[in-house]
């Protein structure tokens, strides 16, 4: 009667590697503030709508500011027209379009309004520096699988 081969131990299961920057030996903790100010439900000033402000300073459009952060066009109506509904004054002001395009402009409100939001970040990371430092000490080490 012929004989079955002898099974081998199982080989002992590799560790996967996958696109994870956890499993990468260059993922380092990354902290963001994320401030917001709301006025009952709404979001009046935002990290979204300032990175919109910044985009269309840089663009000259809302379109293409849109674009450069990958955000919709409406999407990005919509928040420059609660933003600009919260604020006293207009943060952007936009011409009709055309032939050629409207354009949109960042105004000296608007650009007040990134410079006090982005101080504000560096402010709050520089106070929080030894807090931040106690935190981020506490994840896990990462590690390579290679």
């Amino acid at each position: 009667m012929p004989r079955a081969p002898a099974k081998s131990a199982p080989a002992a299961a590799k560790p996967r590697k996958t696109a994870s920057p956890a499993n990468s030996t260059e993922a380092r903790p990354k902290v963001r503030f994320r401030m917001r100010i709301t006025t009952g439900d709404t979001i009046a000033i935002g990290p979204g709508k300032i990175q919109l402000l910044e985009a269309i300073l840089e663009t000259g459009s809302l379109t293409a500011g849109a674009k450069a952060i990958d955000m919709s066009y409406r999407r990005a109506w919509l928040l420059i027209n609660e933003l600009n509904s919260a604020l006293k004054k207009p943060a952007v002001e936009s011409g009709k379009g055309g032939e050629h395009g409207g354009g949109s402009v960042v105004t000296d409100v608007g650009c007040r309004l990134i410079e006090h939001y982005r101080n504000i970040e560096t402010t709050a990371a520089e106070a929080c520096k030894a807090e931040i430092r106690a935190l981020t000490g506490l994840l896990a080490a990462v590690t390579s699988l290679e």
